[in-house]
């Protein structure tokens, strides 16, 4: 037997109704899709193998296939490798105003329009490429610890449309890395430039919270 557990990473979620294919390398087919249950399994009535898991067409796993194999996700619709966060309403629109500084940052050959601490002028602008600039800019090079907040900070606001607060970052990190680590001081070390609530807002491309103006 061969169990596909799905859920988000952020949340642990279980997601439900999901179509879950096997890809067999041994025998090159594809089994027709299962859906997830109420717990986020798709259970496949196979021997261990190996090959690949594809979650709503996407894959997400290629190894061996045997037992509960966990597929942790960020978004239910992007690939593997973006940070879009989940489906939601993020801010979009031009926030400028009469006599705003601005400043830009070349991303993938264009330029985008940031205010004078590099908040996005338009949130729609955001890409993975202008937070790898952006970083650039402040001399910050991120890690997968970096990434792993900046797609916390998206998921957050995607699914409740309110930007995190440095207490629900650290109740968060401490449970994934460490009371050190994913602690006030452990953040700051990341976000040196303002900590995660403001150096971590600019490069997932969220505006400024209250009380930064």
């Amino acid at each position: 037997m061969i169990e596909i557990t799905v859920f988000m990473k952020v949340t642990n979620e279980p997601l439900k109704r999901t179509p879950v294919t096997l890809w067999l390398d041994t025998e090159d087919s594809q089994t027709a899709p299962v859906l997830t249950d109420r717990d986020g399994v798709a259970r496949f009535d196979l021997p261990p193998t190996s090959g690949k898991v594809l979650v709503s067409g996407v894959e997400r796993y290629h190894g061996r296939l045997d037992g509960r194999i966990p597929i942790e996700l960020w978004s239910i619709t992007q690939s593997e490798h973006s940070s879009l966060g989940m489906p939601g309403e993020f801010p979009s629109g031009s926030n400028a105003y009469a006599g705003m500084t601005t400043q830009t940052i070349a991303v993938g050959g264009r330029e985008v329009l940031t205010d004078s601490e590099g908040y996005l002028v338009d949130p729609a602008d955001w890409s993975e490429d202008f937070a790898r600039a952006l970083a650039r800019h402040e001399g910050l090079t991120l890690t997968e610890r970096h990434w792993e907040v900046i797609r916390f900070l998206r998921e957050h606001f995607a699914r409740r449309g309110t930007q995190a607060t440095v207490r629900d970052m650290i109740a968060h990190f401490r449970r994934l890395w460490g009371a050190e680590a994913g602690g006030n001081r452990g953040l700051h070390r990341l976000f040196p430039r303002g900590g995660p609530q403001k150096q971590g807002n600019r490069l997932a491309g969220l505006l400024r919270t209250k009380g930064e103006h």
